[in-house]
């Protein structure tokens, strides 16, 4: 949805700022009916987060074939965010290039992990997020308002996933096409598992699988021996191994997925 929007609003608009609020608040749409379903009428969160995805696939798919499509000029056209480059830090050998000469979107990344990483651990609001994940009961009895908590946190992150599914198009210069996030988001989720549930951690988790991602197409351009096929499951086959190997021994928060009654 992310994606879609950014492309769209941001064609019509003529401009990528407008394509990247469009695309939060893409996000905070799916995240809504994440929250109210699955909190206010407590459906099952791996059934309602399957349900989702494949509503914004065939819904985006859809729309694309019929607005986008037709009129690429007027509606999968948008500008895409220019490059900056920090001074100096952008001379760094390795890191300079992939971390300070980068656009908007890469900068405002690096921000939100470091903001959210002290705010889950150094603040308030983190220390009542952190409590309604480990033991909701206890969170309410002394005056945390659980459900309101909830649906603040998953309307947050929702703007967030806007943002990476704005990369896609506004944040990377291409226009928007059927699936074109081709299982991406489930990566994310895998580096959340593997980066142990912390937000440096996932972060670390989904450069290794970034790496492996353009490893494939590295090999592609130099004429590998290995087969194309192979060369494109390559990331999906390492999130595979890495959450094998590491699901038993990661605690997820211990509320994780259950809905909370109160009373």
């Amino acid at each position: 949805m992310g994606a879609f929007l950014g492309a769209f609003f941001g064609t019509v608009a003529a401009s990528p700022w407008v394509g990247l609020i469009a695309a939060m608040l893409g996000g905070a749409l799916i995240a809504a009916i994440l929250a109210v379903l699955a909190i206010r009428y407590l459906v099952d969160q791996v059934v309602l987060g399957i349900v989702l995805n494949l509503l914004a696939l065939g819904l985006t798919s859809f729309l694309y074939s019929q607005i986008m499509q037709p009129d690429a000029a007027s509606f999968n056209n948008a500008p895409a965010f220019a490059t900056w480059r920090i001074p100096l830090l952008d001379k760094i050998p390795i890191i300079g290039p992939a971390l300070f000469e980068q656009n908007v979107i890469v900068y405002i990344a690096i921000v939100l992990v470091i903001s959210v990483h002290v705010g889950l651990f150094h603040t308030r609001w983190g220390l009542r997020t952190r409590s309604v994940g480990e033991h909701p009961i206890a969170a309410d009895t002394v005056g945390i308002r659980v459900l309101a908590v909830r649906y603040r946190n998953v309307l947050i992150a929702g703007l967030i996933a806007g943002i990476g599914g704005a990369y896609f198009t506004i944040g990377s210069q291409l226009d928007f096409s059927k699936n074109m996030t081709v299982g991406k988001g489930f990566i994310a989720l895998a580096a959340l598992i593997f980066g142990r549930w912390s937000p440096v951690g996932a972060t670390l988790a989904a450069l290794l699988f970034g790496f492996t991602d353009q490893l494939q197409g590295y090999l592609s351009l130099i004429g590998s021996s290995v087969p194309s096929e192979f060369l494109a499951m390559l990331p999906y086959a390492v999130t595979i191994v890495a959450v094998a190997g590491l699901v038993g021994r990661v605690r997820a928060p211990a509320a994780d997925g259950k809905p909370y009654i109160k009373g």
